[in-house]
């Protein structure tokens, strides 16, 4: 039992690898369509599959994903402050790089209007800040949730081992009642074995000298029919 708590210390503390992190936004260039294109990247914590499925779902709220399989993902009409582009697109991308993985936001010139572009890449960098915060906010939130719930763990460990001393304490003290009764029930037994045995040594003396008289009177009733025949 001890050494599943420990098990569970460990992996609670294991768990706290991201400690107030800053998001640091870099403009980063990255081909695309054999293309130098400008763009914005973010360094974050952990592997790429694990930052995969909450990029997917943060690119769906940019605007409409053509190609999720593709590298880089493209995202057609995408939506910088509730207004929408028609002709604009936004191209997205992954790298894993040891424990950490860069995401990268970027756009080609050739797909947007001129007087659209600087605005369009100047909130690139928004929203590859914003998706930073929010995944470091989700997994500092998650690392909470799986010490609270190793908190209740071990406070419900706790409780059980609370409940089970009373019920231990009960048992000893209905145990220790039954022993001072069992050797209470031996002293009566033991008292009475040895009445017993000296009535029974009674019984057995009274018997005997039962047998004794009888065998007098026996005697006495032979004499005396013995004069009954003598008299005529």
């Amino acid at each position: 039992m001890q050494t599943k708590f420990n098990i569970l210390l460990v992996f609670v503390f294991l768990s706290v690898s991201l400690r107030g992190q800053t998001v640091v936004v870099k403009k980063q260039n990255e081909k695309i369509k054999g293309e130098a294109t400008e763009g914005y990247a973010t360094e974050l914590e952990g592997k790429k599959e694990n930052i995969a499925s909450a990029w997917s779902k943060f690119l769906k709220e940019i605007g409409r994903v053509k190609l999720f399989s593709s590298e880089p993902v493209v995202i057609a009409e995408p939506n910088f402050n509730g207004t929408v582009y028609p002709k604009g697109i936004v191209y997205a991308h992954l790298f894993e790089s040891g424990k950490q993985t860069r995401v990268w936001l970027g756009i080609l010139k050739a797909d947007w209007e001129e007087k659209e572009y600087e605005f369009a890449n100047k909130n690139l960098e928004k929203l590859v800040y914003r998706f930073g915060i929010q995944y470091n906010r989700s997994v500092v939130q998650n690392q909470i949730d799986e010490s609270l719930q190793a908190a209740q763990a071990v406070e419900k460990q706790q409780q059980r081992f609370v409940n089970q001393s009373k019920e231990l304490a009960i048992r000893l003290g209905n145990n220790e009642q039954e022993k001072i009764q069992l050797q209470k029930s031996m002293d009566a037994n033991r008292l009475e074995n040895e009445a017993l045995k000296i009535k029974i040594d009674q019984n057995k003396k009274a018997q005997d000298s039962l047998k004794n008289v009888a065998v007098q009177i026996k005697k006495v009733t032979e004499t005396h029919r013995e004069r009954l025949r003598k008299i005529n």
